[in-house]
């Protein structure tokens, strides 16, 4: 609305006539102003869009550390095995014991025995058996035996609780700011790994070699490495 500012040219005069007496009558100058509009709020900018994923999607991929304002808390990270739901105890202790033996083939039946072959590489292969020989030809792919049995003696996390990902996941080095770790836990690391490998892991931004994944129930749902 306007607003009416009365500006004053001439003041008010008495102003005294022989035989007679009145008031001038004020002459007013007055001006419309216009207000000026009121200032609008910056528009926001469009949120980012957001995108589905499947229930192993976060379990799988080395997710690199996210901003710290909006960052997930890093999960517990568990050493002792008597506090792994019964399910998940078993199918741990089955895998160790194949892994033990020496035998490859005893792990890929192991693995077969669920009728759904745990996801064991990021590419279409099919068969655990050709994908390790060729990966460790120089053990005939007996290599990874070993590395399975360090995976699953390293503490662990229980990572989405409550959700379709929700799943024990070896090791916690998965899981955690590897620039974070201490000393004792470097060494633990580098019971897995090389340190080359560490240095590249800390420029990449997470820890991506191997890692298995259980769920609550005790289905084995992934034993796999890269990004």
């Amino acid at each position: 609305m306007l607003r009416r500012v009365a500006v004053i040219w001439l003041a008010f005069a008495f102003v005294m006539v022989t035989g007679d007496s009145g008031i001038a009558q004020v002459k007013v100058r007055t001006e419309s102003i216009q207000p000026s509009a009121p200032a609008t709020a910056a528009e926001k900018p469009p949120a980012p869009p957001t995108t589905s994923a499947s229930p192993l999607t976060g379990a799988l991929t080395a997710a690199k550390p996210a901003d710290p304002a909006t960052a997930n808390p890093v999960p517990e990270l568990i050493l002792d095995v008597a506090r792994l739901p019964e399910p998940v105890a078993r199918t741990r202790e089955k895998i160790l014991s194949v892994a033990r033996s020496g035998d490859l083939n005893q792990l890929a039946t192991l693995m077969q025995s669920s009728g759904t072959v745990p996801i064991f590489s990021l590419n279409d292969d099919k068969d655990p058996l050709p994908y390790w020989k060729a990966i460790y030809p120089d053990s005939d792919g007996v290599e990874v035996l070993s590395i399975l049995i360090e995976i699953l003696e390293s503490g662990f996390v229980h990572v989405d609780k409550g959700t379709a990902q929700d799943m024990y996941v070896w090791p916690y080095f998965a899981r955690m700011p590897l620039k974070g770790l201490s000393a004792a836990q470097k060494v633990e690391l580098f019971k897995i790994i090389t340190g080359t490998d560490y240095k590249d892991m800390v420029d990449f931004g997470a820890y991506n070699f191997y890692r298995l994944g259980i769920s609550p129930d005790g289905t084995w749902q992934f034993f796999v490495a890269g990004d």
